[in-house]
């Protein structure tokens, strides 16, 4: 004896048989489905979206140097996000801040089942993702329609927060090493400028464009009266600055103390012809104390010439110390003042806002697919019965 086919028409006349029992079982999954559907709370969804920024470009030393904030972010930085986003720290804070414990209805905080509950229920509530054009989308999901939008914006400046500690200790660093060098060239010039002060009192130069000048024509006055006492008399001193002066006059003609040669120079050829008078004695007086440091007067031109150098070089010093101490000065507060400013690492392109509409649960698709998965397993239970009857009749018939 063959066995007769089985086909998806050949089901027709077993649901016919049993259509009662089948169109019972319709009836109370939709009875139940549409009860248990609008008994389900509704939830809505409250959506962040945002993208990082490059860290680099908010390090001190890049602001320094002016470079701009640019908005975009690179692959890793999306993929770092989106980990901080996703870590137990910031589920943990959310869950403590908003108090969800009580809100999940899982107990009190602290014991391993309320934790595990709390942070389940999180989880599945929050979704964070990227998008096909590189940005962050921060979702959460909520019976609180207001509670969700709070929540998700709150997480976003967790994660903003969070991702600004991953580079706050190098920045520090680096905030570290600008306030060194900019004490260290502090420091620096206070004893360049101590130095220069001890030189100008020590060689008795206080202006050296003005006081050689006063040196020249000092002496130059006072050598005009020697001379016309007729006991003109060169001191070592004025012998040291005259050949000295003279060799700074070859090489720099615009030289200050190149005047003060060329006014004694020819003061000595046109006066020592000329016959004195009674004050020789206190004109030679003078006119050492004009050139000689021995003499005691402060300002003379044998301490001047002993000393220019020294201080010029000093003086320089204290002039490219200034410089840098001023700069360096500068990028410290800049440093300091985008540590304490704290960029934000994050560009929020928009901010979370209570949905006007919830997002689930959608009641017909679960009155729906609970009839369509009771009539198919409908038919699978009354097509075993079937199979199991036809099996069990040539086993009567042999009998």
């Amino acid at each position: 004896m063959t066995e007769r086919p089985y086909s998806l028409l050949g089901l027709w006349p077993i649901i016919n048989r049993w259509k009662n029992l089948v169109l019972a079982a319709l009836v109370l999954a939709l009875v139940v489905s549409t009860l248990v559907a609008f008994l389900l709370p509704n939830i809505y969804s409250s959506t962040s979206v945002f993208f990082p920024t490059n860290p680099q470009n908010s390090d001190p030393d890049r602001i320094v140097e002016g470079q701009k904030l640019e908005l975009g972010g690179r692959t890793e930085d999306l993929d770092r996000v989106i980990t901080v986003g996703g870590s137990q720290p910031v589920a943990e804070l959310i869950l403590k801040r908003f108090n969800l414990y009580e809100h999940y209805g899982v107990g009190n905080p602290g014991t391993d089942k309320a934790e595990n509950d709390a942070l389940r229920e999180f989880s599945d509530n929050l979704d964070i993702v990227r998008n096909e054009r590189d940005v962050i989308e921060l979702t959460f999901q909520d019976t609180d329609k207001k509670l969700a939008a709070r929540i998700a914006n709150s997480m976003v400046a967790v994660i903003d927060s969070i991702n600004q500690q991953l580079t706050l200790e190098n920045r520090r660093n680096v905030l570290g090493l600008f306030k060194q060098r900019y004490e260290f060239l502090n420091k620096e010039y206070e004893t360049s400028r101590r130095q220069v002060v001890q030189a100008r009192q020590r060689y008795g130069i206080f202006g050296p464009e003005q006081q050689s000048r006063y040196l020249a024509r000092e002496i130059v006055r006072v050598e005009r009266e020697l001379n016309q006492t007729g006991q003109y008399v060169k001191t070592r001193g004025l012998r040291l600055a005259l050949q000295r002066i003279k060799q700074d006059e070859l090489e720099n003609t615009t030289n200050t103390e190149s005047y003060l040669a060329r006014e004694i120079v020819e003061t000595e050829s046109a006066l020592q012809q000329e016959k004195g008078g009674p004050k020789a004695t206190s004109l030679r007086r003078a006119l050492r104390g004009l050139t000689q440091a021995s003499s005691g007067n402060l300002i003379n031109a044998e301490s001047y010439i002993n000393g220019i150098d020294s201080l010029n070089l000093l003086t320089a010093r204290v002039t490219d110390l200034q410089d840098r101490l001023v700069k360096a000065q500068g990028e410290y507060e800049t440093a300091e003042l985008s540590i304490k400013a704290r960029i934000s690492s994050l560009y929020v392109v928009q901010k979370a806002y209570p949905a006007t509409r919830k997002s689930k649960p959608v009641r017909w698709l679960i009155v729906v697919g609970s009839v369509f998965i009771t009539l198919a397993l409908s038919i699978v239970i009354i097509t075993l019965l079937e199979l199991y009857r036809r099996g069990q009749r040539p086993a009567v018939a042999t009998l």
